[in-house]
């Protein structure tokens, strides 16, 4: 029901691969893409946030929102900037499939089935979801889903208010997406688990004292 993208497999009477495929290429079979998200062994060097399993670019005038628990542990992501803001999340994928395509049928059926307005469409990481969900008062604010197959991990952007409908309103959140680095562990993981976020240790030892603080 569902079409996976299989990589394809090489044959001893194919064409040998090209220099430069021969060296972008990594023992598990993954390519070097030409923009990220990255995967870390070919991120560029660059100021990031580390929250484990995702590293966020420091870009100038983004705010990022962490929501984390009192383990620490990082529960949603949340970049802001002029009109706009999106939230990361990351999970564990196949070593050989991608992912996105099973996601985005499921989520447009479901969006569909709720009487939702959602729509698909193309963009520079490939197909996309463009639909218009209620806001807490009811408001109907526009959101632009993105997914990204790296390897064994997958990563959904969810773009909301102005910058879903027009990327212009807000291109350092896009700017974000493209510098944004995935550090998959070596633990196996059920596909679709999130990967886990923490807090850096600054961050981590400030929330504690805050909430050590009585209360006025």
């Amino acid at each position: 029901m569902f079409s996976r993208k299989r990589p394809k497999h090489v044959r001893d009477e194919d064409a040998p691969q090209s220099a430069a495929l021969a060296h972008s290429m990594t023992s598990d079979g993954a390519v070097k893409p030409e923009h990220g998200p990255w995967d870390v062994r070919w991120a560029p060097e660059a100021a990031r946030l580390d929250l484990g399993s995702l590293q966020i670019p420091a870009i100038e005038g983004v705010e990022v929102r962490v929501q984390a628990g009192q383990d620490g542990n990082v529960e949603h992501v949340v970049l802001v900037s002029g009109a706009g803001a999106v939230e990361f999340a990351a999970f564990a994928a196949p070593r050989t499939e991608d992912i996105w395509d099973e996601v985005r049928s499921e989520m447009l059926q479901e969006m569909k089935a709720g009487g939702l307005s959602v729509r698909e469409d193309h963009g520079p990481h490939g197909p996309e979801l463009i639909a218009q969900l209620p806001d807490p008062q009811g408001q109907l604010v526009d959101v632009r889903y993105v997914g990204v197959d790296g390897p064994r991990w997958f990563i959904r952007a969810t773009f909301q208010g102005p910058v879903a409908a027009d990327a212009s309103a807000a291109p350092a959140l896009w700017e974000c997406l493209e510098g944004l680095v995935v550090v998959r562990d070596d633990e196996p993981r059920p596909v679709r688990e999130p990967l886990p976020m923490r807090l850096p240790k600054e961050m981590a030892e400030q929330a504690q004292q805050q909430e050590e603080q009585p209360e006025q």
